[in-house]
């Protein structure tokens, strides 16, 4: 069963109320019994289908296997020089408004450090939105554009028509796994920083990344954040992190991520696990209750699905999710693009602005494209 789960709903884990209300749904969901599944580790391509044990033939499998020996291969991917060349012409077509202007959102930060310094909170992870109308854009076409400039790893595609709602993500951040062995697994992100225009900018970019102070101090916190989540719902003493701070590169972006794994207890559901760690820490603050509590007297509005998660539940009881970031989610004929970032003592207010607005230019750029291909 695929899904995709908003913000919101913090309020069924463990949150006392949700300061704003948003018009998307809590959580849409649906069950897919004809999939095409691609491993890209082998580059096999799987065809799955449930049926009952009565059916002696399946027609789809036919038609789709048809379909899929007709296709073309497709051109190289843009190298990411060229995809930040592509990133810097196109800013400057954009049209989306800002929730917060500079000034604002500079104030916001000087808040969060206050509450900070009053020790309600050691690191919040403070967002906000941009929004557009754009009543004419094929969603499908701008998941691919956003897809072509900026892969990623949990990149998801939703289109729930009744709701009016879709969703085009390109994540680069794991939520939460658990696989057939019991195994689960968290791999939050915290510390990104641009990718260069050369291969020598690109490698002293990724070295300040690696090496920052603020960055690690926001990773080991989110860390330990995740231990404690997981700690809940796995065998005593199984929690670990095989991977601490190591920095992965993406078209855009470089990033800084850790692994957490842990031994699922037997008594504990799929359910159980997802709800004790949700919403993702990389996306609340330290302690999380009291974090999200504050960002809600921050944020101007709901956040809707951005920060929530896109995956799905299988029968064998495993399940993948992502967090929801560098997307845009499209509904009643308006895309929104959230972004943000950690703050804590070391943070620098015009730095977490810049970075705020990095994240958002992989995704403004491919809404951006997308509008000019149907002019």
């Amino acid at each position: 069963m695929a899904c995709g789960c908003r913000y919101e709903l913090k309020i069924e884990c463990g949150m006392q109320l949700n300061h704003h209300k948003s018009r998307a749904p809590d959580a849409c969901f649906f069950f897919a019994d004809n999939l095409i599944v691609i491993d890209h580790h082998t580059d096999a391509i799987y065809l799955l289908s449930i049926h009952d044990n009565g059916r002696k033939s399946i027609p789809w499998f036919d038609v789709v296997e048809q379909k899929l020996l007709k296709l073309k291969s497709r051109p190289a991917e843009t190298s990411f020089s060229q995809v930040s060349q592509y990133s810097a012409n196109s800013q400057r077509r954009s049209a989306f408004v800002p929730e917060k202007s500079k000034e604002q959102y500079t104030n916001d930060i000087s808040q969060c450090q206050k509450f900070i310094k009053d020790g309600e909170s050691y690191e919040l992870c403070f967002t906000t939105q941009m929004r557009k109308d754009v009543a004419d854009i094929d969603p499908l076409k701008l998941y691919l554009q956003l897809r072509e400039k900026n892969p990623a790893p949990y990149a998801a595609w939703l289109n729930f028509s009744k709701e009016d709602l879709c969703i085009c993500c390109s994540s680069p951040e794991r939520f939460l796994r658990l696989d057939r062995d019991g195994v689960l697994e968290a791999k939050p992100i915290k510390g990104t920083i641009s990718r260069g225009a050369t291969l020598e900018e690109d490698e002293l970019l990724k070295l300040q990344l690696q090496y920052s102070e603020k960055d690690q101090a926001e990773n080991l916190m989110i860390v330990d954040l995740l231990r404690n989540d997981l700690g809940r719902v796995c065998e005593p003493g199984s929690v670990h992190v095989p991977h601490l701070m190591e920095v992965e590169s993406y078209a855009t972006v470089h990033t800084m991520v850790s692994t957490i794994r842990g031994n699922k207890r037997s008594d504990q559901s799929a359910v159980d696990c997802v709800k004790a760690a949700f919403p993702g820490g990389s996306m609340t603050g330290a302690p999380k209750l009291r974090s999200m509590q504050l960002l809600d007297t921050l944020e101007s509005s709901a956040r809707g699905i951005y920060s929530g998660c896109i995956g799905f539940f299988s029968y064998n009881q495993t399940f993948d999710l992502n967090i929801v970031i560098r997307t845009v989610v499209i509904h009643e004929g308006q895309a929104s693009i959230g972004a943000g970032g950690a703050i804590t003592a070391l943070s620098n207010s015009h730095d977490e602005y810049e970075e705020m607005i990095l994240k958002t230019r992989a995704p403004a750029n491919a809404v951006m494209e997308c509008e000019r291909d149907t002019q």
